[in-house]
C-alpha cells in the first residue's frame, strides 16, 4: 500500500519541461478555427493525502435493509447487526466478493450505488463508509482512517468512470459530450488517487468515443484534443487515440493544436524507454507529427529546432533514450517509403545482383542457359586430343551470374575445377572486380519522396551532434535499411553526408562502425567503395575512410589483408590516379607480403610507377627490400585486370609505367574504356585473351584490333555497342577460338559470315542478338 504525505503528494506538481511549447514564438497560421493558440487549462491540484487505487482488499461488511427515513434512527441505536469479513473486488461494473455469501451473496452494480459517503456516529464502530443502495445501506468498516479513505476514493472513482463510460458511449449532442469530457478530465486531475489508470482510463474512454464517431468536424476534433491535453502531459495516448492524432496531423498539419498540444506528447514519448515493437502506433504518431512540422512555412528549420530541443542546449544530451527512439522512427519512416517495392521483392534482384550490374527483373532476359567464357588455356588449346569434358561449358542461369570473385582457397578450387587444371592462378581470383554500379530504377510517389527527404535530413542532423555520433554509428553499422533503399541513388546520395561524418570523426568507436559487423556481410565501407552500390564519387569517400581506418587500426596487417581480398581493384584505381593514401596502402601490401601472386605484385608495381608520388614511395620501399626489384626484372605480368570504373587514361597510364610484353590475359570488364584504348592494346604483342564485357568499346576499336592482334584467341564483347561494321573486321583474326557477342547489334548475315571465315571458332555466344 502506497502512502504519501500531503506535502509531497500534489501541492508542488510542477509542469514538466517537455510540456513547454516548442514553437511558442511563431504566430498561428491563417484560417485557424481555434483563433489563438489553444491554452491549457490550469491543473487542479488536490492537497492532502495520496492513495493508490484499490482493485481488491479485505474489509468488514454490514448490510441494513430499511426505508431511508429510518436510517438515522438505526445508526443512533446501540445495536447493529453482525459484521461479515469479505475480500471485495472493485471490478469495472460492480463490487463483488471472493466468497459470495451472506451480505455479499450478490454483487453490487455501480449503477445501483446512489451515493458513497464517509460515515461516523456516536457509540459506533469507527472508520466506516456508507453505500446508499435502493432499499437500504451497505456499511464498510476499515481498519484505520487511511484505509477507509482509500476505499472511499477508489469506490467513487470506479463509480464515476462507470458512469462516464455509459454517458459517452451513446453521444447525442457534441457540445454536451465536450462538457462531459472536460468534467471527466478535471475529475482525473483532481483525484487524490495515484495510479497509471487514473489518467489512462479517461483517455481510453475518449479514444473509444473518437474511434466510433468518424463524422466529427475539425472544430470538434480540436476542441476534444485541447480538452484532454492536460492528461497527455504525463501519459502516453492509447493506440486508438494515436490513430486519431495521426489523422489530424495528416489533415491539419498547420493547426496550432499540433504544435501546442502534440509537441509535449511527442517529447515525452521520445524521452522514455519505448518499445515501438509493442506500441507501433506511438511510433507512427511521432512520425506523422514530425512530418506535420515539416509542412510549416519554415519546413526543415522547424524540424531542426525540434531535434535541438530534444537534445538540449548542453553538449551532452541528458536523455539517453531520445537518440534510439528517433532513429527507430526514422528507420520505420524510410522503410515505409519503399514498402511498395519490398512487397514485390520476390521478383526483384538481390542486392548482390544490383551491385553486379544486373538489370531489373522486368527488363531481364529469360532464365536461359549461359555459356561462360573462361580465360583458361584449355579454351585456346589447338591440340586434336582435347577431350570433350575439358571443353564442356559451365551452365548457369542468367540471374546467377556474379562478377565478383573472392580471393580464397575455396573459390580458387572451384574455378580450377570448372575450367581445367590451370598451373598458374588467374588474376581475377586475386582481385575484387566490381562492375559499374547499376542501381534500380526506383520512382517514389510524391508523398514517399517527401517522407524520405525529411527523415534522411533528420539522420544528417543527428550525425552533427558529437555526443550522439558514436551511438548513431553503432545503430547504423548493421545497415538497417532495405536493399531497395540502398539501390536508390537519391537515398544513398543524401545518406553519404552521415557516412562522411562517421569517417571524419577521430574516435575509433565511431569510424570503426563503417566496417561490416561480420565477415561476408557488406558494411558502409564496402557500399561506398568504387564499384559499390552507393558509390558516386569515384572513390573520394572510400579514400577518406581508408585513411582514417589505417590511422587508428590496431590490426594493420589484418586490415590490409581484407583490402587485398576485397578491395584491391578500387585501391589500385585510386593509386593510379595519384591518391597518396592508396599509394601508401599498395606499398604496405608489398612490404608486408600481403600479396602472394606474382602477377598481382607486378601489377601493383606498375601502378605505383605510373605516378610521381607512387614512384618515389616505391623507390624508398625498394631500398628497404631489394627482392622487389629482382621480381620486376623477371618481366611484366602475364595476367592483368583493370579495376572497375577505370578510364582510357587510367589504362594508358598503367601500360606506360613498365614493361607488359609478357601480358597474355587482359580483363577490362565493367570499366569505362572506349575504342580510344585500342591504340594501347595493340602494343601488347603477346595478348591472347581480352575481356571487354560491358564497356563502351566500339567498331573503331575492333577494326584496329583486327589489324594488329592477329594472335588473339579469346574475345568477350558482351554488352558492348559494336555493330556489324566492326564485327566483320574480326574475320581476319584467324586464331579466334572463343567469341562472345551476347547482347550486341550482331545480324544473322554477319554471324554466318564470321562462322565461315573463322575455322578455329569453337565457342560462340550470340544470345539476345538478331542471330539468336
Amino acid at each position: 500500500m502506497d502512502r504519501t504525505g500531503g506535502s509531497g503528494g500534489g501541492s508542488d506538481r510542477r509542469q514538466p519541461e517537455e510540456s513547454k511549447p516548442l514553437l511558442g514564438e511563431m504566430s498561428a497560421p491563417e484560417g485557424n478555427k481555434m483563433g489563438a493558440a489553444p491554452c491549457r487549462r490550469a491543473l487542479l491540484h488536490c492537497n492532502g493525502m495520496r492513495y493508490k487505487l484499490l482493485q481488491e482488499g479485505d474489509i468488514q461488511v454490514c448490510v441494513i435493509r430499511h426505508p431511508r427515513t429510518f436510517l438515522s434512527k438505526i445508526l443512533t441505536s446501540k445495536f447493529l447487526r453482525r459484521w461479515e469479513p469479505h475480500h471485495l473486488t472493485l471490478a469495472d461494473n460492480s463490487v463483488a466478493s471472493a466468497t459470495p455469501t451472506g451480505y455479499m451473496e450478490n454483487s453490487i452494480s455501480y449503477s445501483a450505488i446512489e451515493d458513497v459517503q464517509l460515515l461516523s456516529w456516536e457509540n459506533a464502530p469507527k472508520y466506516c463508509l456508507q453505500l446508499t443502495i435502493p432499499g437500504g445501506t451497505v456499511l464498510l468498516q476499515a481498519a484505520n482512517s487511511y484505509l477507509r479513505d482509500q476505499w472511499f476514493h477508489s469506490l467513487q472513482w470506479k463509480k464515476k468512470i462507470y458512469k462516464y463510460k455509459k454517458v459517452l458511449s451513446n453521444p447525442s449532442r457534441w457540445e454536451v459530450v465536450l462538457k462531459e469530457i472536460r468534467t471527466l478530465v478535471d475529475m482525473a486531475l483532481t483525484s487524490p488517487l495515484q495510479d497509471d489508470s487514473i489518467h489512462q482510463a479517461p483517455l481510453e474512454i475518449v479514444s473509444k468515443l473518437l474511434s466510433e464517431n468518424n463524422n466529427l468536424t475539425t472544430q470538434d476534433q480540436e476542441s476534444i484534443i485541447v480538452a484532454i491535453a492536460p492528461l497527455l502531459e504525463n501519459n502516453h495516448p492509447p493506440p486508438d487515440l494515436c490513430e486519431f492524432f495521426c489523422k489530424h496531423c495528416r489533415e491539419r498539419p498547420r493547426s496550432m493544436v499540433v504544435i501546442e498540444v502534440f509537441t509535449p506528447v511527442v517529447q515525452r514519448i521520445l524521452k522514455h524507454n519505448m518499445d515501438f515493437g509493442k506500441c507501433p502506433r506511438l511510433r507512427l504518431f511521432t512520425q506523422e507529427y514530425i512530418l506535420s512540422l515539416n509542412e510549416l512555412n519554415a519546413g526543415m528549420e522547424v524540424v531542426k529546432k525540434f531535434i535541438h530541443s530534444m537534445h538540449g542546449p548542453t553538449g551532452q544530451c541528458p536523455h539517453p533514450r531520445v537518440l534510439p527512439n528517433l532513429v527507430a522512427v526514422c528507420l520505420a519512416a524510410i522503410y515505409s517509403c519503399y514498402e511498395e517495392f519490398i512487397n514485390s521483392r520476390d521478383n526483384s534482384p538481390s542486392l548482390k545482383e544490383i551491385r553486379n550490374g544486373c538489370q531489373q527483373q522486368c527488363d531481364r532476359k529469360p532464365n536461359l542457359p549461359l555459356r561462360l567464357l573462361h580465360t583458361s588455356p584449355d579454351l585456346v588449346s589447338q591440340e586434336a586430343t582435347l577431350t570433350e569434358s575439358r571443353l564442356k561449358p559451365v551452365i548457369v542461369t542468367a540471374n546467377e551470374i556474379h562478377v565478383e570473385v573472392e580471393r580464397n582457397n575455396t573459390a580458387n578450387q572451384k574455378m580450377t575445377a570448372s575450367v581445367g587444371n590451370d598451373s598458374e592462378p588467374n588474376l581475377i581470383d586475386c582481385l575484387m572486380v566490381s562492375p559499374t554500379c547499376s542501381t534500380m530504377s526506383i520512382e517514389l510517389s510524391a508523398q514517399a519522396d517527401r517522407i524520405l527527404g525529411c527523415y534522411v535530413e533528420i539522420l544528417k542532423m543527428l550525425s552533427d551532434y558529437d555526443d550522439w555520433r558514436p551511438a548513431l554509428a553503432s545503430l547504423l553499422q548493421p545497415i538497417p535499411f532495405p536493399k531497395e533503399a540502398l539501390a536508390h541513388e537519391k537515398f544513398t546520395k543524401e545518406l553519404k553526408y552521415v557516412i562522411q561524418r562517421f569517417a571524419e570523426d577521430p574516435r575509433q568507436e565511431v569510424h570503426s562502425c563503417l566496417l561490416s559487423v561480420r565477415a561476408g556481410k557488406d558494411g558502409w565501407f564496402q557500399l561506398y567503395s568504387p564499384g559499390g552500390v552507393a558509390c558516386d564519387d569515384d572513390g573520394e569517400l572510400f579514400a577518406s575512410m581508408v585513411h582514417i581506418l589505417m590511422g587508428s587500426c590496431y590490426k594493420t596487417k589484418k586490415f590490409l589483408l581484407s583490402l587485398a581480398e576485397n578491395k584491391l581493384g578500387p585501391c589500385m584505381l585510386l593509386a593510379l590516379r595519384g591518391n597518396q593514401t592508396m599509394v601508401e596502402i599498395l606499398c604496405l601490401m608489398l612490404e608486408y607480403n600481403i600479396i602472394d601472386n606474382n602477377d598481382t605484385q607486378l601489377q601493383i608495381i606498375s601502378t605505383l610507377e605510373s605516378t610521381d608520388v607512387g614512384k618515389r614511395m616505391y623507390e624508398q620501399l625498394c631500398e628497404r627490400q631489394r627482392e622487389l626489384k629482382e621480381l620486376q626484372r623477371k618481366g611484366g605480368p602475364t595476367r592483368l585486370t583493370l579495376p572497375s570504373k577505370s578510364t582510357d587514361a587510367d589504362l594508358a597510364r598503367l601500360l606506360s609505367s613498365g614493361s607488359f610484353g609478357n601480358l597474355e590475359n587482359l580483363s577490362l570488364a565493367f570499366t569505362n574504356v572506349t575504342s580510344a584504348c585500342a591504340e594501347h592494346l595493340i602494343k601488347l604483342p603477346s595478348l591472347k585473351q581480352l575481356n571487354l564485357w560491358s564497356t563502351q568499346f566500339g567498331d573503331a576499336g575492333l577494326r584496329l584490333l583486327s589489324e594488329h592482334l592477329t594472335m588473339l584467341q579469346v574475345l568477350n564483347l558482351c554488352e558492348t555497342p559494336v555493330t556489324d561494321a566492326g564485327l566483320l573486321a574480326l574475320s581476319s583474326m584467324k586464331s579466334l577460338c572463343s567469341l562472345n557477342m551476347n547482347s550486341t547489334k550482331l545480324s544473322a548475315d554477319t554471324y554466318e559470315d564470321l562462322k565461315a571465315k573463322l575455322p578455329n571458332l569453337k565457342e560462340v555466344d550470340v544470345r539476345y542478338t538478331e542471330a539468336w
